[in-house]
């Protein structure tokens, strides 16, 4: 069984065909959709997701993009809501220096004071980072959580290291497929195969075969082909592998 380590299954996108979107999925081989929320609006949609459909897990987070329009007490309504179980993970949380216009500082409070609230929760966290790497890893080293996935990893091979020695997994996806993507498909054939997690970001970040279109969740099976065929492994050993790290990173039954 696939798990698409990270998913948008409430984005409004597929609320015209979710269940279609889902049926779609599992047909292809993905029985776990990890949602994570962007800002506080969400939190409700994607914890309806959870208790209506089979297989989807919950994370919780206030994106670094959404910082500006977010309260203070927003935090402490997360807090809250991860007191009550059932999350996975905080996420998706981080920090996002290729936007202009975007308040670092106000970012860069909101991602420590959420990596606070994930270690007091015990809770891996999910990464986003743009042109923001180092300043990431810099965060996490003052604020030791239980691991977490680095979402769409788009960083160096020592910025890989840095993050696996962390306790984190990689998320590879849609940039892996392209020809072009030369340092992306490099780490994803050479880094160890325990460090990798698989994932869509759909309706973001679409595959070679899809571009121009919304991404959706099926494609991950042939995400497992082209990583398959980067490592010259099989695809029964991508599966196997991708789906027991992301068990182990975010505790999934």
């Amino acid at each position: 069984m696939l798990i698409d380590t990270h998913i948008h299954l409430d984005a409004p996108e597929f609320d015209a065909d979710r269940a279609e979107l889902i049926t779609r999925a599992r047909a292809a081989g993905v029985g776990g959709f990890v949602v994570p929320a962007v800002d506080r609006a969400s939190f409700a949609k994607v914890l309806a997701l959870t208790a209506s459909t089979p297989g989807v897990f919950p994370a919780l987070g206030i994106h670094p993009l959404l910082v500006e329009q977010a309260r203070d007490v927003d935090l402490a309504v997360l807090d809250e809501r991860l007191a009550q179980g059932g999350c996975v993970a905080v996420g998706e949380i981080g920090l996002d220096f290729y936007e202009v216009g975007v308040d670092a500082v106000r970012q860069q409070a909101f991602f420590a004071a959420q990596l606070d609230i994930a270690r007091r929760h015990g809770l891996p966290v999910i990464l986003h980072s743009r042109r923001a790497v180092d300043a990431v890893l810099a965060a996490l080293r003052r604020v030791q959580v239980a691991g977490g996935i680095a979402h769409a990893f788009n960083g160096s091979l020592q910025q890989a290291e840095a993050f696996i020695a962390l306790g984190f997994k990689l998320g590879f996806g849609g940039a892996m497929t392209f020809p072009g993507s030369r340092r992306i498909r490099k780490l994803a054939a050479e880094l160890p195969l325990g460090a990798i997690v698989l994932e869509t970001d759909a309706p973001d970040i679409p595959p070679v075969w899809g571009r121009g279109r919304r991404n959706e969740p099926a494609n991950l099976a042939r995400y497992a082909e082209t990583l398959g065929a980067l490592r010259r492994i099989s695809v029964a050993d991508v599966i196997a592998a991708t789906r027991q790290n992301a068990c182990a990173v975010l505790k999934l039954a």
